[in-house]
C-alpha cells in the first residue's frame, strides 16, 4: 500500500513539474506575442496545454471525439465554442494580429496558474519530507 500511495504522490509530482514547465515554455512565447505587436504580418501563438489521465498522472493519448453537432462536446465545453480557437476580429492594416489586451491577460493568467502549480509542488515536497522523517 505505501508503494501505492508514494507511486501516485510521484505521478502527481511529475504533472505538477509538467506543468510548471508547460508555463514558462508559455510565458515565452507569450512573450513573444507581445514583443511583436508592432510587427507586420505576425499571428500570435499559443501552445497547446498538456492533458493528464486520471489513473497515472501522465499525459493522456486518448480524448473524447464530437463526431455530431448534436453530441456533447469535451468537458467543460457546454456550447461547443472554444475560445481559445476563436478567429481573431482585430487585424491591423498591417496584418498583424496580435491584440494586446489578450494577450496580457494570457500572460497575467498563465503566471497565476504558474504560481498555484509550484506552490502545490513545494507543498507537496513538504509532505514528502515529513513522511520520511526529514521535515518538521
Amino acid at each position: 500500500m505505501a508503494d501505492n500511495a508514494l507511486g501516485t504522490g510521484g505521478n502527481l509530482m511529475q504533472a505538477l513539474k509538467t506543468r510548471m514547465q508547460w508555463h514558462q515554455t508559455r510565458q515565452k512565447l507569450l512573450a513573444e506575442n507581445v514583443a511583436n505587436a508592432d510587427s507586420p504580418g505576425f499571428r500570435p501563438l499559443d501552445l497547446k496545454a498538456p492533458q493528464f489521465s486520471r489513473d497515472g498522472g501522465g499525459v493522456s493519448g486518448v480524448s473524447l471525439a464530437q463526431t455530431s453537432a448534436g453530441h456533447m462536446g469535451p468537458a467543460g465545453q457546454r456550447s461547443g465554442f472554444d475560445s481559445n480557437k476563436a478567429q481573431r476580429f482585430e487585424v491591423t492594416p498591417n496584418g498583424n494580429g496580435v491584440n494586446l489586451e489578450d494577450e496580457m491577460m494570457k500572460v497575467a493568467q498563465n503566471q497565476a496558474d504558474y504560481q498555484l502549480a509550484a506552490s502545490l509542488y513545494s507543498k507537496g515536497l513538504g509532505l514528502m519530507k515529513i513522511a520520511i522523517g526529514k521535515g518538521r
